[in-house]
């Protein structure tokens, strides 16, 4: 097993990549909110596709570092799941098209196929997702997410007060606090 430590330039650039992609998934949650009905649908696939290319960008750096390291093709292929890679410039898929009937409480489309089937996992994952989105949004570890993403983004552009314009009351006071818990105190002169 090799041990040696990660050299400290690719960690600080993971780091930045992360912290790229985070904002960019901060903003996809921002755009959903009502007050951004003008402009949802561009935004958060500019800022979606964006956090996905982010995090590819991170995910190629680290293999080409692998791989520069003696890491085997076949290892690195399994490392990076290329069997899950899916190509955007084709557009949405049967299964994507099958989640959407799903969640917008439609009937499956023909091409969904058989059960067991992935169309027919996405349509019923779609139809389980409505459902959920009947009820209140209580799942204390996704708000939690959530709080820490909106706290984290207004802290870092100085616009706390902006929190309670656009949020649910629970997250806007928890990322409220995630805010203030990462204010930097200013030190007393010496």
């Amino acid at each position: 097993m090799n041990t040696t430590p990660m050299p400290e330039p690719l960690r600080r650039a993971i780091h930045q990549l992360v912290s790229e992609g985070v904002q960019n998934c901060q903003e996809v949650l921002r755009y959903t909110e009502p007050d951004q009905a003008h402009t949802w649908k561009r935004m958060t696939l500019y800022r979606a596709t964006d956090a996905a290319d982010t995090m590819n960008m991170l995910a190629m750096l680290i293999a080409a570092y692998s791989q520069r390291t003696g890491t085997s093709k076949d290892t690195l292929e399994s490392y990076l799941q290329l069997s899950q890679q899916r190509d955007r410039a084709a557009g949405p898929g049967e299964g994507e098209w099958a989640h959407l009937a799903g969640l917008l409480g439609e009937d499956a489309p023909a091409s969904t196929g058989e059960a067991g089937s992935w169309p027919s996992m996405q349509f019923h994952g779609g139809q389980t997702h409505a459902r959920n989105a009947q009820q209140p949004e209580d799942d204390p570890q996704r708000l939690f997410t959530e709080a820490c993403l909106h706290g984290l983004k207004a802290r870092l552009c100085d616009d706390v007060d902006s929190l309670d314009s656009y949020l649910p009351p629970q997250v806007a006071q928890l990322a409220r606090k995630v805010a203030e818990a990462l204010e930097v105190p200013e030190l007393a002169a010496t």
